[in-house]
């Protein structure tokens, strides 16, 4: 039985319910945690607000980074620790368990380094005035972390909002706490003081909700599904709560025939297997220029049918895990099966190997060919590793295909023609444009701007 993380302590819920933690590789139960609600956030708040106005608000900025980096350490040092609780809830192979662990810590040591960077500047103003603007937490965070990519996201969250002096309380996937519930004891070892990061379990419609309309909290920050954002987003303005949001949604990477097809081909089965598909940035929409289609197929059909999902514990050199969850893994069946009916073609899939129990949540890696936009696999978040594919002609046409949906957050863009990287960034509705590459986060000038979203300015005007 896993308990709440409060304070600096291990905490039952005030519920007294628990939630039942399945294995995805095998569908059975192996933990509980707590089902948390209302009265479990009301004193998670109250820590988390004594922390700050007791300790937490008056310390250095760089305390707050040696603190950081010393639970990037502590990470470090507990790695195969936390990539086996990795692998067992959240069903990833040993290698990619291994990469989510050594991301966090990458993450955390990013966001210390940025702490002394939030210096305040003068302002010029009239004569007679003297004008300073700094830079301010906002205090108590809340911060809903999905299934997916926790503990990149707890490093590059509540990291950034640490770092920026507010004090935390995390609300982790119901399916993946366990990771998280750790790292929290593992801050507590670093040095990190009580009530600076508190960790609540349970639904998120109850805790994050409960989170959202509590008037103690501050700032809410959410990564997750577009329904649960409207839930949030209403629950937070009755007391006029700024909310950030990270939505899931249907990312596009296109691909032009002047494409070095060495380079896209592997980067866009990578982001397949990353998060079974799920992450905003998966790409699950490939639009390749018609005179490349051809031959990225074949590149890709290759690709795919040597691909080989199993059970994470299991050393079998795997490209990928279960599902997480068996609701999300009868999405997947639902739309390949629409796709059938509606007579799109299957290029190539992988193989569930046949250590596979056959009660846990797997789905090969599928590739689909000529999917046209009104088919809901075009637009729609697809939970599972389903990439649909769809040729142009043009680079109007490009853009309008890969601006049909809601909710894109990262384009991946593929061409040598330099003009035409700018003309489509411009014309992409979307946060950020990776051209020729796989990535666009995990740096620098990323942390420092992931710290400054959890902080206000503050400009203060002086008579002379």
């Amino acid at each position: 039985m896993q308990l709440n993380f409060v304070a600096n302590a291990r905490v039952p819920s005030s519920s007294g319910r628990s939630l039942v933690v399945l294995d995805p590789s095998d569908g059975q139960p192996f933990d509980d945690i707590q089902r948390s609600n209302a009265h479990d956030v009301a004193d998670a708040v109250a820590a988390a607000r004594d922390a700050f106005d007791g300790v937490w608000s008056k310390f250095a900025a760089a305390e707050r980074g040696r603190l950081l980096l010393r639970l990037a350490q502590e990470v470090e040092a507990h790695a195969g620790e936390l990539a086996a609780i990795v692998q067992r809830d959240g069903g990833k192979p040993p290698r990619q368990a291994a990469a989510q662990v050594a991301v966090l810590a990458h993450c955390l040591a990013l966001v210390a380094a940025t702490c002394e960077r939030l210096l305040g500047e003068p302002v010029s103003h009239q004569n007679g005035y003297r004008v300073l603007t700094w830079r301010e937490p906002y205090g108590v965070t809340a911060h809903l972390i999905p299934w997916y990519d926790p503990l990149r996201i707890f490093g590059r969250g509540v990291g950034a909002a640490l770092a920026a002096g507010n004090v935390c309380i995390v609300k982790p996937a119901e399916e993946t706490s366990l990771a998280l519930l750790r790292v929290a004891e593992l801050a507590a070892k670093a040095g990190f003081p009580a009530g600076a990061i508190n960790i609540l379990t349970g639904y998120d419609q109850e805790v994050g909700e409960a989170l959202a309309r509590h008037k103690g909290v501050d700032h809410v920050s959410l990564a997750g599904s577009p329904k649960l954002a409207t839930l949030v987003q209403q629950a937070a303005a009755e007391h006029n709560c700024p909310v950030a949001l990270t939505l899931g949604g249907k990312s596009p990477r296109i691909v032009f025939a002047d494409a070095s097809l060495d380079a896209a081909v592997p980067a866009i089965v990578h982001a397949v297997l990353h998060g079974a598909c799920h992450t905003r940035a998966a790409g699950a929409r490939l639009l390749v220029e018609r005179a490349a289609y051809p031959a990225v197929l074949d590149r890709l059909e290759a690709a795919f049918e040597a691909l080989r999902v199993g059970p994470a514990h299991v050393e079998l050199g795997l490209d990928m895990g279960p599902l997480i969850r068996q609701s999300q893994q009868q999405r997947v069946w639902d739309f390949l099966s629409d796709a059938h009916v509606a007579g799109i073609a299957m290029v190539a899939q992988g193989v569930v190997v046949d250590e596979a129990p056959e009660t846990g949540f797997y789905q090969a890696p599928t590739l689909l060919c000529d999917v046209p936009l009104p088919q809901a696999l075009a637009l729609e978040d697809v939970p599972g590793p389903v990439l649909a594919a769809t040729p142009f002609d043009t680079e109007e046409q490009a853009l309008a295909l890969a601006n049909a949906s809601s909710f894109n957050a990262v384009a991946h863009l593929w061409t040598s023609d330099e003009a035409r990287q700018l003309r489509l960034a411009k014309g992409l509705r979307c946060a950020r444009v990776a051209v020729n590459d796989s990535c666009v986060e995990n740096d620098a000038q990323e942390a420092f701007n992931e710290v400054l979203a959890f902080t206000s300015l503050k400009t203060v005007a002086i008579r002379q």
